[in-house]
């Protein structure tokens, strides 16, 4: 699948925290489904040594870059290191993904079109066309349904505001404002689409499949759910009242 028209320079932005078993496979799809686009690993210093295997990945191609970060500090502030290093290299397109597998780089080129008319594009799991495979039915309960809180009190017409498989076009991230962004958790995709709609930015959602991950352990945990959970009501609340941001 190619990518309909001109969008400028990518950069696909993968965190990484003891992702070994993951990264050199999925970074080597990304490079296949999108040639174009260059990869930014964003590792936590892993201490299953993630960080070196990328950096040997980077001296075998020149379009696979390494950012190391100090030490875990949550998904948000690795994204926002990598949102920043993509600017400063002049990057026009920058994309999230997840190092696990769960999002198929295939799907990226559908991503990719779409921003051609759009500011922000997420990759959705709960629109018609979308899907999860190998997901338990609690996960997916839970899912859906903090879906249909976080669109019920903040009032946004999304319907996966907290999935992690976006194209953010760089003008999007300077009128989001980063600064001000200090979500860590799984909140922070929410906080960012958020912020684009309230700045009057047009956002898309587009189907994707996603796979649960084979190799490693997820990320996710109660306090995850339970920090989205409340901040998302906090964020709800201050709209309410005209305090929204």
């Amino acid at each position: 699948m190619e990518i309909q028209g001109d969008i400028g320079r990518v950069l696909v932005i993968i965190p990484t925290y003891n992702e070994r078993e993951n990264i050199e496979s999925i970074a080597g799809r990304v490079r296949a489904a999108v040639p174009a686009a260059d990869v930014l690993v964003v590792d936590d210093n892993s201490p299953d040594g993630t960080g070196s295997l990328a950096d040997e990945m980077a001296a075998d191609d020149e379009q696979i870059k390494v950012l190391h970060r100090s030490g875990k500090e949550g998904l948000g502030a690795a994204y926002i290191a990598g949102f920043r290093w993509a600017a400063e290299h002049g990057y026009e397109v920058m994309v999230e993904m997840d190092a696990d597998g769960s999002h198929q780089p295939e799907e990226l080129p559908l991503l990719l079109t779409a921003l051609q008319d759009a500011d922000l594009v997420l990759g959705a799991r709960w629109v018609p066309g979308g899907k999860v495979v190998n997901w338990p039915k609690s996960r997916e309960v839970l899912s859906r349904g903090g879906n249909t809180y976080a669109r019920l009190m903040l009032g946004i017409p999304l319907h996966d505001a907290t999935g992690g498989y976006r194209a953010f076009r760089a003008t999007t991230l300077e009128k989001i404002g980063l600064d001000a962004v200090d979500s860590r958790g799984y909140c922070f995709q929410v906080d960012l689409a958020l912020r684009a709609l309230r700045q009057g930015l047009r956002v898309v959602e587009v189907p994707i499949t996603f796979v649960e991950r084979v190799h490693g352990t997820s990320k996710m945990s109660q306090n995850i759910v339970a920090e989205a959970m409340w901040r998302v009501t906090v964020w709800g609340v201050q709209g309410r009242l005209g305090r929204g941001r």
